[in-house]
């Protein structure tokens, strides 16, 4: 029993240890961008708390740089994405899941293969592709890369099988079409898995700097990552200011996980079918 005891201790202490390790560069970047320029941020040790806090960075930020309209373009940029991923990969993977039909193992196992193809691979089609469609310097060009992924697919697929197939014979029986089926009683009954999705796909898409970077050079189009690299080389010499703009670009990913992480614990696979 005493062992036991000294082994759930000493468990807390390295789960403590590694939550320390992992919030300090969010701490200490939320220190620095409230440091006055008095304050020394590079010192050992490392003083994370400010001595002065002040919002004056933040205020030189936003007032000299346009992040409002970068918020508003990466907002508008995450919430197509999330919409696109949540409806095409819940109809691409419920007839994977749910329907018997030749090849369909097959192209589940294309589908979940293409995990593995690394973005930089496919990076340059991508731009041909969207040049030729007219696509460069729009918020469709950002977005319709990341309209579908394989792990979306693969997860919503997974979810699928384990509703009971009691709902679908009920449905069936009572006349509801293989669309209505998706809508009325799939889709209800894998909520915790959409919002997973979601949360992944929304803070992918918010986070996102590469594809931007390529595919956008109009200043009124940027996204916050992209807004960032010329905020970085604006005040390159002045950590406080980037820190500012860092912590303004990820707020709004910390206040949506944590509204909506309380739809992330499974349910009653039953609970969430529509009558």
């Amino acid at each position: 029993m005493q062992n036991s005891k000294y082994k759930t201790i000493g468990l807390y202490l390295i789960l403590l240890a590694i939550a320390i390790m992992t919030i300090f560069p969010l701490l200490w970047l939320l220190g620095t961008s409230l440091k006055s320029p008095s304050e020394n941020i590079f010192g050992f040790p490392p003083q994370i708390l400010p001595q002065q806090p002040t919002l004056e960075n933040f205020r030189i930020v936003w007032e000299n740089y346009p992040f409002g309209g970068y918020l508003f373009n990466s907002t508008i940029v995450a919430t197509i994405t999330v919409g696109l991923n949540l409806l095409l990969c819940s109809l691409a993977a419920y007839p994977l899941a749910r329907l018997n039909f030749r090849g369909r193992d097959l192209i589940f196992a294309a589908v979940v293969s293409t995990i593995m193809i690394p973005f930089q691979l496919v990076m340059i089609p991508l731009f041909i592709l969207t040049v030729n469609l007219g696509l460069k310097n729009t918020y469709l060009g950002v977005i319709f890369p990341n309209a579908a992924s394989a792990f979306g697919i693969f997860l919503l697929r997974q979810a699928f099988q384990n509703v009971p197939k009691e709902f679908e014979e009920a449905a069936r029986i009572d006349g509801c079409s293989e669309l209505g089926l998706w809508w009325h009683v799939m889709i209800p009954a894998v909520r915790p898995a959409l919002v997973t999705l979601a949360i992944f796909v929304f803070i992918g898409s918010w986070s996102d700097f590469l594809w931007p970077l390529i595919v956008l050079d109009s200043p009124e189009y940027y996204t916050l990552p992209r807004g960032l690299v010329d905020l970085a080389g604006t005040f390159s010499l002045d950590w406080r200011l980037i820190a500012a703009g860092s912590v303004i670009s990820i707020a709004p990913i910390l206040f949506l996980f944590l509204f909506v992480q309380r739809y992330i614990i499974p349910t009653d696979v039953g609970s969430g079918v529509k009558g």
